[in-house]
């Protein structure tokens, strides 16, 4: 395995950063990470923020002035976590490269980058976290509670086989059996020289 990290642990780090970030939540950094597991917690992290911040613009509450400036903050980070899965994948690239792991251009390419399952089973740590959450609630009824732990376990299945797949993706493109390459997600939104609404403002 040319990797030196392992996925167990990974998810393992994800469900511990969780709950921690929860009772106290750290400063946000997003400089270079250092290893790729710091990398996955940074983009973990994103998508914690992004969770909270998706709990507020549904607030029927809130003024029309805080819902637009959840909404941009939700913006940057979408923006930031896309950045982020690109950089696990080029990670993951540049280590391949330095490990010389052959393959040619006929060599089969996964549809999902293992970037995009972090990211997926990221999303599933919150799910698992939240849903717990709900079954915990003392001001809600059994039935309440019973379909909450139906929905628990099938987010618990759905790690399970999320795991399985970045797990013999990570083995195939170690033995040379698929290849990876990076793909930037090309988000128009907010370039200000491809989205029209903000380059069209400085002909008026």
């Amino acid at each position: 395995m040319v990797f030196i990290f392992k996925a167990s642990e990974l998810l393992e780090q994800q469900l511990n950063e969780v709950v921690q970030w929860h009772v106290k939540a750290p400063e946000p950094d997003y400089d270079e990470a250092s290893d790729f597991p710091s990398l996955v917690s940074r983009q973990h992290y994103v998508n914690f923020e992004l969770w909270h911040q998706e709990d507020m613009a549904r607030d029927p509450d809130a003024p029309d002035s805080k819902i637009a400036a959840v909404k941009r903050a939700i913006d940057v980070l979408n923006q930031l976590r896309n950045d982020m899965i690109e950089q696990m994948d080029q990670y993951l690239l540049d280590e391949l490269q330095n490990k010389k792991i052959k393959y040619t251009s006929e060599t089969e390419m996964n549809s999902e980058t293992p970037g995009s399952i972090i990211d997926r089973l990221s999303i599933n740590a919150l799910k698992i976290y939240h849903m717990d959450e709900e079954i915990q609630r003392l001001d809600v009824t059994d039935e309440h509670r019973k379909k909450c732990s139906g929905k628990l376990s099938v987010l618990q299945d759905q790690r399970n086989d999320l795991k399985k797949s970045l797990e013999k993706l990570l083995a195939d493109l170690s033995n040379g059996k698929k290849r990876l390459k990076v793909y930037q997600q090309m988000k128009m939104y907010n370039d200000e020289n491809l989205n029209p609404v903000l380059y069209q403002k400085g002909k008026n």
